[in-house]
Formats: structure tokens, C-alpha cells, sequence
């Protein structure tokens, strides 16, 4: 199938914004973002999700958005814009007020966790909102989020069972903690941040060996690898690298 070429000149069609959370925020918000696009014609946007519960306001209101457990795609066409608030993994239990594997792969009108949202979203009155729904203080919370962070933190994390006994725990438990606060496993979370760094090496160049890499990343055998790759990414990691080298040729148009 021939890739549509507006992916490849993504910049012309879409405007992206990022902002961090001011600092009595930051302990639950990860970052603000913002995306406004043009489109003469539907466009089919690729989606491949980090383990983030997202507060939304687009054309459908205010949405919560848990943790997508594989890749998505949306849709965009016309002209639109969307503010967002990416929590941090394993800090949205405390809003929440349940389990938030009970979010996974859903989607729920935003008034059913907060109440008074603004009907127009902007980082101040957004901030705002925020700072009228802070929960108390929760450790587990806080334990999660340090979690996730040693994960994304260590390009050699690559097992579940040599990372509960890095946190002083048992596989079960940190299931067991991934499943309430974080939304996802824990494998997920790991094999997630792990693929970011496939990402990462495709966008730098050159060739890659993908059984060498698939032992890295501590898979059995490059098959899983690819299994795991496509699963979350929608394409297999030779197709997905195929953007990195359209882009690479049309910048050198």
C-alpha cells in the first residue's frame, strides 16, 4: 500500500504545542500539549500510545482518555484543535478514585471524574481546574510513578521479574500495582519504553540488525520481536522504518 504522502510532510497539515506543568502540578502532569490541523481530505493519524491517562477538550467537549493497549488511528479532516493534559503513568488512580485499568482502552465524558471543567481550554484556566481536584497525598501513587519512570529511565530494563526485585517486591505484586494505578502490565510498560528506543535508532540512520536488536531488547528471538513491534505500532519495524527513509529523501528534494 502507498503511504500517503501528507504523513511525510506532516508539518505543512498539523501545528503541535508541548508545555510542562507548573511546579505544584508536576508531581501528577507530565506535560501540556496542544495539536491544531488543516485537511482538504480525511487523514488517517497514526497513534502509538505511551502509558498516559489524557484529559482532552476538542469538538466532543471534555474527554478522559485511559491508557490505549495497542496503537490507534484517528481520523482527522477539516480543520480542528485539541488541548491536552497528559498525566503522568501511575498518577491518575488518586483523580480517579478506581482502578485505572478500569480505563483502558476507553474513553468517558470528563464531568464524570471532574466537575466544572472550563468549556474553553486554555493552560491557565485548565491549571486552574487541575488545582481544584488535587487529591490528598497517595504513596502508592507516588511508588507508581517512580516505577514507570526507573523503566523509562533504564534502556537496559527489559524483565518484569528483574524489576520487582529491583523495587523490593514480588512479579505478583507489581502487577498488582500496575493494574490499579498505571492501567497496563508492567511487561507492556516495559516493551513500550524499549520500542521508543527502536524509534529512536531508526530516526538516526543507517542500518539496523534486527535479530541483534530483538536480543537486545531481551526477546527469545527476533519473530517476537516483530510480533510485539507491529502489535503496538501498526507496521512491522521494516515498513515503519521505510518514514524514516521517505522523510530523509524528500528533506533532500
Amino acid at each position: 500500500m502507498t503511504r500517503d504522502q501528507r504523513e511525510l510532510a506532516w508539518r505543512r497539515h498539523q501545528r503541535h504545542e508541548f508545555h510542562p506543568p507548573s511546579p505544584d502540578l508536576a508531581a501528577h502532569v507530565a506535560r501540556y500539549w496542544v495539536v491544531e490541523w488543516t485537511y482538504d481530505r480525511p487523514y488517517r493519524q497514526l497513534v502509538v500510545p505511551y502509558p498516559n491517562v489524557h484529559l482532552t477538550f476538542g469538538d466532543r467537549g471534555a474527554v478522559v482518555s485511559g491508557v490505549s493497549s495497542g496503537h490507534v488511528v484517528k481520523e482527522l479532516d477539516g480543520t480542528g484543535r485539541v488541548f491536552g493534559v497528559a498525566f503522568r503513568p501511575g498518577a491518575f488512580r488518586p483523580f480517579l478514585g478506581a482502578p485505572v485499568q478500569s480505563l483502558t482502552d476507553r474513553a468517558v465524558p470528563a464531568a464524570t471524574i471532574f466537575d466544572h471543567l472550563p468549556a474553553h481550554a486554555d493552560l491557565a484556566t485548565v491549571e486552574d481546574a487541575l488545582r481544584r481536584h488535587l487529591p490528598e497525598p497517595d504513596p502508592r501513587a507516588r511508588q507508581a510513578v517512580e516505577v514507570v519512570d526507573r523503566i523509562a529511565d533504564d534502556p537496559l530494563m527489559t524483565r518484569v521479574d528483574v524489576l520487582a526485585r529491583e523495587v523490593g517486591g514480588s512479579v505478583r505484586q507489581l502487577q498488582r500495582l500496575f493494574a490499579e494505578h498505571v492501567g497496563v502490565g508492567p511487561k507492556w510498560v516495559i516493551r513500550r519504553y524499549r520500542l521508543r528506543e527502536v524509534t529512536e535508532r531508526m530516526a538516526a540512520g543507517g542500518a539496523i540488525d534486527w535479530a541483534e536488536l530483538a536480543a537486545d531488547l531481551g526477546y527469545a528471538d527476533q519473530p517476537h520481536f516483530v510480533r510485539d513491534f507491529t502489535a503496538m505500532v501498526g507496521e512491522t519495524p521494516t515498513k515503519y522504518a521505510d518514514r524514516y527513509r521517505d522523510t530523509a529523501a524528500t528533506g533532500r528534494r
